[in-house]
C-alpha cells in the first residue's frame, strides 16, 4: 500500500525521535546465537550488557558453494564464502537485557549447513575472546543485491550530526545512477552521494534507515574499492598511512650536498603528496610525492651524515621511515678541477607552464654530481641526469636557460651557452572567450546558469567569470556566508561594506526549469543556488574554465588593505584559496561546509577597480599600491601553483579585469612583473563614456562606449579606444597572447540629444536615458535596447569602429557592441595576435552576440 508523503515523514521524525531517545555509547559485546531449521538459518542477537548497544553487524563464512539469500528482517550481501549480514533500522538498536526476538533475522541457505566463522561488530558471536572495537564516530556500510545498491550511514556519536556525504570509488567501467533518498555525482569512477533533506541530518545514536540512499549500479554485484565518509574510512577504521620508501641511496655526493634517491613509497587509503628527508632528527628537506629524489644543501665537508626518508598522504599521515643511509661529505682538497661545461642545451617540448629541457653530460676527472638549470639567471631547479622540467612558469612568456654542472667535490663549471623558449598559451591553438556571469542575475534580469545553456553560449565559451565575491572589511579575507545588500546609494563610500548574497551563491533552491540537468533542487543540499549549477555546468562542458572574481566596482575597496603587508597578503590569498579553490564554504542556511563547493573554481580572477587610483567613493588607496598589488598576484600565483603540487590537479588559472586608461595603468600595474603572475589581462574595452545611472559622469554630452579606433571628432582631451588601451600593455612588455579585449553586451544611453548634422554623435544631452530596470538608468542589455527601445535606428561608425542607435533629434541616442562591431574587433584581435575577447556580461545576449564572437574568432 502507498503512503502519502506526509505518513512518511511523520515516520521518518518518529524514529529519528525514537533513535534519538537511545544513549548512544562505545559499542558493548552483544552475542548472537545461529540456529538450524531445514534450511533456513537464524541469528538471535542478545544484548546481556547494563546498557544499550546502538549499531551491528555480523559477517560469517559458509561452506564452499553453499548461498545465503531470501533475507527477513535484515539485508545479506555474499562475497565468496562470507556473508555479511545489516539488521533492518528497527532491531539495529538492542537495549540492555534485550534481544531481536521475534524479529531476529532469518535467511535461506542452499544446504543445510552451520557457519564456519562468525563475528559480531567484529568479535566472536559467542563472545568468547578479544571485546569489538569501538564504533567510529560516523560509519557508511555499503550494501548490494543484483544491481541493486545502498548506504546505510550511521551516526554513532552523543549529538546530532548535521551534514555527510559519502565519496567512494567503483570499479572501472562501472556507473552509479537512479538515486532515491539522496543524489549522486560520478566523475571518472568517483562517486559522491550527498543525502536528501529528510535524512541530512542524523540523530544521536541512529541512521539513515529506512531512509537510506540507493541507487543502481551498472555491474550486477559490483562493491567500491574505496569509501569514505565525510573524509574518514566509512568503516570507521584509520588512515593506513603509506608504506615506507625503500631502497634509500646516495646518487651523488659532494663536499656541500647530499642528493639522495629513493623507491617511491606504496600509498595507504591515501595519496602520498610529499616525501621528507631527515638528517638524524632534523628535517632537511621536503619534496613533491611525485619526486623520488632530493638534494640535503649546506652541509659540512668531510663529514658523515645519517639520512632516512618519510612519505606523507594528503592529511599529513606519515609513513615509517626508510632504512637508514649513511653518507659522508667529500674532501674538497681532494679535486679543484671543475667539469666541462654542458653543451647541447634546447628545448624538448613546453606546455602553458612548463619547458622540458636536454643537453649533453658534462665529464669531470672524479664525476659529475648534478646540475643546476638556472632560469633568467636564477636556480630553478638541481637534477641527476641530462634533462629537466621547469614548472610554475607563466604562459605566454620568454624565459632564458642555462645549465651549469657540478662535480663531486663541489666545482662548478661555467654556464652553458643560453636557450631561450617561450611557454604555450592558455588557450592552445585558438582563442579565449571570457564571459562573465553577475550573482545577482538571477533576480530582476532572471538569467540563471541554465541560460547559458539554452542560448547556446556555454559551448562557445572558454572562461566563464563569476562576479563578484567581497573582502571582509574586519578580517581582510575572502567574504562569504553573509547575505547584505548594498546601500541604495551608489556614492555611499560604505555601500558594499560586508555585503554578500550567499542565497544567490550556494543557498537558494533552484527549480527544474532553472536548473542545468533539469533536476529541481530539494532545498536541503549541501550546495544550491548558482555555485551548483556551476558545477552542473562544469560536468555538461568540461573544458569550460570557471573562475571567482573577487572585487569590481562596489567591492574594492579594501584591495589595498589586503596587499599592504606580506602577513595580510598570506592571509588574504589562503582565505580565498581555502572558501573558492578547496571549497570550504561557511554553513549557511543549512548549506555549506567544508569542501562543498571543491571543485567548481578552476582559478581566481582578480578585480581590483582601481590600484594606486580613484574608483568607487571611499575606496583606499595607496602610493604603495602599485608594487603591492604585483606581490599579491605573486602571492595568488605561489600558493595556487603549491596546491597543484600538494594535491596533483591541473594547474589554476588567476586572470585579472585590468583598466583601459593608460593613467590608470600607469597608477597601479608594474605590467613586466604582473604579467609573471597573470595568465590573462581582460582589458576593459567598454564604458569610455556615458551618462552614469546618477548623472555623476558625462551626463551632457554623448560618446561612443567602446570605439576600436580614436575618433578625430572626439572633444575629450584623451581619447579613448580599445587600440590606445591594447598599446600601453603591449608597450608595457605583455605578451599579447595575455591578452583580452572587452565587449559590452549592453548599451550605454542618453537622453533628449541633439541630432547636430552627426546623427547624435559628441552631441549635447540631457542625462541617463530611461534604463532597463529603473535603478539602472543610462543602462540596457543588448537584447533588451534592441527589442525595446523604439524608432532607434541603427549606425556603424566606420572610422572609429563603433555603433550607435539614435531615434532622432531630441530623443535617445545609444552607444554599444553588435554583430558588426564585434566582427570588426574580432579581425583586429586576430591581426595583432591577442588571445581573444572579454564579456561584460552574458545575461545581455540572447545568443547573437555570442555566435558573432565565436564566429570571428574562428581560424
Amino acid at each position: 500500500m502507498r503512503r502519502s508523503v506526509v505518513a512518511l515523514l511523520s515516520l521518518a521524525l518518529f524514529v529519528a525521535m525514537a533513535m534519538a531517545s537511545t544513549p548512544a555509547r562505545a559499542a558493548g559485546r552483544l552475542v548472537a546465537v545461529f540456529s538450524l531449521s531445514g534450511s533456513q538459518g537464524k541469528f538471535v542477537v542478545s544484548n546481556p550488557g547494563t546498557a544499550a548497544v546502538n549499531g551491528w553487524s555480523i559477517v560469517f563464512t559458509l561452506p564452499s558453494g553453499v548461498t545465503a539469500s531470501s533475507p527477513q528482517n535484515a539485508t545479506i550481501s555474499q562475497n565468496g564464502t562470507e556473508v555479511t549480514l545489516n539488521p533492518a533500522f528497527y532491531i539495529k538498536n538492542l537495549a540492555a537485557g534485550k534481544n531481536t526476538e521475534p524479529y531476529s533475522p532469518t535467511f535461506t541457505l542452499s544446504s543445510a549447513v552451520q557457519p564456519v566463522t562468525c563475528t559480531i561488530s567484529g568479535a566472536a558471536c559467542d563472545g568468547s575472546g578479544a571485546p569489538p572495537p569501538p564504533p567510529a564516530a560516523v560509519s557508511a556500510v555499503y550494501q548490494v543485491s543484483g544491481t541493486s545498491a545502498s548506504y546505510v550511514i550511521s551516526n554513532n556519536q552523543t549529538t546530532a550530526l548535521s551534514g555527510w556525504s559519502v565519496v567512494f570509488t567503483l570499479p572501472a567501467g562501472v556507473t552509479a545512477s537512479n538515486a532515491a533518498n539522496g543524489s549522486i555525482a560520478q566523475s571518472g569512477n568517483t562517486v559522491t552521494l550527498s543525502p536528501a533533506y529528510y535524512n541530512t541530518t542524523i540523530a544521536a545514536g541512529g541512521s539513515t534507515d529506512p531512509y537510506s540512499p540507493t541507487f543502481t549500479v551498472s555491474q550486477s554485484g559490483a562493491k567500491p574499492t574505496s569509501c569514505r565518509v565525510n573524509d574518514v574510512n566509512c568503516d570507521g577504521s584509520a588512515d593506513a598511512p603509506p608504506g615506507a620508501p625503500g631502497n634509500l641511496r646516495a646518487a651523488a655526493v659532494t663536499t656541500k650536498a647530499v642528493t639522495l634517491a629513493w623507491d617511491a613509497a606504496v600509498p595507504g587509503s591515501l595519496p602520498i603528496t610529499s616525501y621528507d628527508v631527515y638528517n638524524g632528527a632534523t628535517l632537511a628537506a621536503s619534496v613533491d610525492g611525485t619526486a623520488t629524489s632530493a638534494t640535503v644543501a649546506g652541509l659540512t665537508p668531510n663529514t658523515s651524515y645519517t639520512f632516512t626518508v618519510k612519505a606523507k598522504d594528503r592529511k599529513g599521515n606519515p609513513s615509517a621511515a626508510s632504512a637508514p643511509v649513511t653518507v659522508k661529505t667529500n674532501n674538497p682538497a681532494d679535486d679543484t678541477i671543475p667539469p666541462s661545461v654542458p653543451a647541447g642545451l634546447h628545448s624538448t617540448g613546453v606546455t602553458s607552464s612548463t619547458v622540458a629541457l636536454a643537453w649533453t653530460a658534462s665529464t669531470d676527472n672524479k664525476g659529475v654530481a648534478n646540475y643546476d638549470v638556472l632560469v633568467n639567471g636564477q636556480v630553478a631547479t638541481t637534477v641527476i641526469g641530462t634533462t629537466a622540467t621547469v614548472t610554475g612558469l607563466s604562459p605566454s612568456t620568454q624565459y632564458s636557460f642555462t645549465v651549469v654542472a657540478r662535480d663531486l667535490y663541489d666545482n662548478v663549471s661555467a654556464a652553458s651557452t643560453a636557450v631561450t623558449a617561450t611557454t604555450g598559451d592558455i588557450v592552445q591553438n585558438g582563442y579565449a572567450r571570457v564571459g562573465y556571469f553577475v550573482q545577482w542575475g538571477i533576480y530582476g534580469r532572471q538569467y540563471f546558469v541554465n541560460n547559458l545553456v539554452t542560448t547556446g553560449n556555454a559551448a562557445k565559451l572558454t572562461h566563464l567569470n563569476y562576479a563578484f565575491a567581497n573582502i571582509d572589511p574586519q578580517n581582510l579575507t575572502c567574504l562569504q556566508g553573509v547575505t547584505k545588500g548594498t546601500t541604495a546609494n551608489p556614492e555611499d563610500p560604505s555601500q558594499g561594506d560586508g555585503a554578500g548574497d550567499a542565497d544567490a551563491d550556494y543557498a537558494r533552491p533552484m527549480s527544474a526549469a532553472q536548473s542545468v540537468d533539469g533536476q529541481a533542487d530539494t532545498g536541503w543540499e549541501p550546495l544550491r543556488g548558482n555555485f551548483n549549477q556551476l558545477k552542473k555546468l562544469k560536468a555538461k562542458y568540461p573544458n569550460l574554465k570557471v573562475l571567482i572574481s573577487i572585487g569590481g566596482w562596489t567591492y574594492s575597496k579594501y584591495f589595498s588593505d589586503v596587499a599592504a603587508t606580506d602577513a595580510s597578503r598570506k592571509k588574504f590569498v589562503a582565505s580565498c584559496i581555502d572558501t573558492y579553490i578547496k571549497g570550504n564554504l561557511p554553513a549557511y542556511s543549512s548549506a555549506g561546509g567544508p569542501g562543498s563547493a571543491a571543485g567548481i573554481f578552476d582559478g581566481i580572477d582578480i578585480d581590483w577597480e582601481w590600484p594606486g587610483s580613484d574608483g568607487h567613493p571611499g575606496n583606499h588607496v595607496s602610493a604603495n599600491d602599485k608594487a603591492n598589488l604585483a606581490l599579491l598576484l605573486a602571492e595568488f600565483r605561489k600558493e595556487l601553483d603549491d596546491l597543484t603540487k600538494s594535491t596533483g590537479s591541473e594547474r589554476y588559472e588567476l586572470t585579472a579585469f585590468t583598466p583601459a586608461d593608460p593613467a590608470k595603468i600607469s597608477a597601479g600595474w608594474d605590467l613586466p612583473n604582473t604579467a609573471k603572475s597573470l595568465d590573462i589581462f581582460n582589458i576593459q574595452g567598454y564604458d569610455f563614456h556615458g551618462a552614469g545611472s546618477d548623472n555623476s559622469w558625462e551626463p551632457n554630452r554623448t560618446g561612443h562606449a567602446g570605439n576600436l579606433y580614436a575618433d578625430p571628432n572626439d572633444p575629450y582631451s584623451f581619447h579613448f579606444s580599445v587600440e590606445n588601451a591594447v598599446n600601453a600593455y603591449l608597450q608595457g612588455g605583455v605578451n599579447p597572447r595575455k591578452l583580452t579585449i572587452g565587449l559590452a553586451y549592453y548599451g550605454r544611453g542618453w537622453q533628449n540629444v541633439a541630432d547636430g548634422g552627426k546623427l547624435g554623435v559628441w552631441q549635447a544631452a540631457n542625462g541617463a536615458a530611461p534604463g532597463q530596470f529603473a535603478e539602472e538608468a543610462g543602462t540596457r542589455g543588448y537584447s533588451n535596447l534592441i527589442a525595446s527601445v523604439p524608432n532607434c535606428t541603427i549606425h556603424h561608425d566606420t572610422v572609429a569602429v563603433a555603433t550607435f542607435c539614435f531615434t532622432g533629434d531630441n530623443g535617445q541616442w545609444w552607444s554599444f557592441d553588435d554583430t558588426w562591431s564585434i566582427a570588426q574587433k574580432t579581425a583586429w584581435l586576430k591581426s595583432k595576435g591577442l588571445l581573444g575577447a572579454m564579456i561584460w556580461e552574458m545575461s545581455g545576449d540572447t545568443g547573437t552576440l555570442t555566435t558573432a564572437l565565436d564566429t570571428g574568432l574562428k581560424p
